[in-house]
């Protein structure tokens, strides 16, 4: 019983990014399926990955650059309606300072009619005090108003500036988005078969070598993890000198070999 639990532990050992090539290599050979055909089940996941990485460098950039449109497309017209918001505000200013303008003379006619009943010099001068104060606060609204003029003149004119280069943007991004989606549509079928075999392969090989694959894939710039021997007895992928020994065990197909050097797996693709 106890044995069994033992047993069992080990086999759910979670697979470490940091494992030796060795314990790869001894799992890679504990399998059902025959290291000749799980080399060749590899070597075909990596032709279906290099075709799509092919795909994906057709798009260049386009990708990148409609999402990049399409932000900048959005905080522009966040920035439109911001704008917008501001000259409405500024308009409903303009309009409350001509009720204060129209209020502020209501009160100078009052106060001018009220001065010819009066006989005090004392309440006449107080009169003309509140007289002048309401023609002061008039020429204040008036100002507010022309000031507030002037900053509904700039924002309708920032505001014309962005809706031109929005609208030069948003053509761009159209055209680019027509030419991504003329290329996606030109090799979708392609793509969508090559994903299908990718996952086909991936579905053969284990989750430990499939770790492995995908670890060298991504720290090497061409993503090539399965690579040939080039011009005979180098390392296809850092052209390194492969001694014979390894060459050999290469060519026998029955071995996981790992490039000393760079760590990309080394086969023999003549599988016949």
């Amino acid at each position: 019983m106890a044995s069994t639990k033992k047993n069992s532990a080990a086999q759910a050992t979670p697979i470490d990014q940091r494992e030796t090539f060795v314990s790869l290599q001894k799992n890679f050979a504990d399998s059902e399926i025959s290291v000749a055909e799980k080399l060749k089940t590899l070597y075909s996941l990596q032709e279906a990955d290099s075709e799509i990485d092919k795909i994906v460098q057709l798009r260049g950039e386009l990708p990148a650059e409609v999402e990049a449109l399409e932000q900048e497309i959005a905080s522009m017209k966040e920035r439109s309606a911001a704008l917008t918001a501001e000259i409405d505000q500024l308009s409903r200013n303009i309009a409350e300072a001509k009720l204060s303008i129209a209020e502020h003379e209501s009160n100078v006619e009052r106060y001018q009619g009220q001065l010819s009943n009066i006989s005090n010099s004392r309440e006449y001068g107080s009169l003309e005090k509140e007289i002048e104060n309401e023609r002061l606060l008039v020429q204040i609204s008036e100002k507010v108003i022309n000031d507030t003029r002037v900053e509904i003149a700039t924002r309708k004119a920032d505001l014309e500036d962005l809706k031109s280069y929005l609208d030069t943007r948003t053509e761009d991004l159209a055209a680019k988005k027509s030419e991504l989606e003329t290329i996606v549509e030109s090799t979708a079928k392609e793509e969508q078969a090559l994903k299908a075999r990718r996952e086909e392969c991936a579905a053969k090989i284990d989750e430990r070598t499939m770790s492995a694959y995908e670890r060298i894939r991504a720290s090497v710039n061409n993503h090539l993890a399965v690579v040939g021997i080039y011009n005979g007895d180098s390392c296809g992928g850092c052209f390194s000198t492969i001694t014979p020994q390894r060459r050999v065990e290469i060519s026998d197909n029955r071995k996981l070999v790992i490039c000393e050097h760079c760590g990309r797996i080394i086969i023999n693709p003549d599988f016949e």
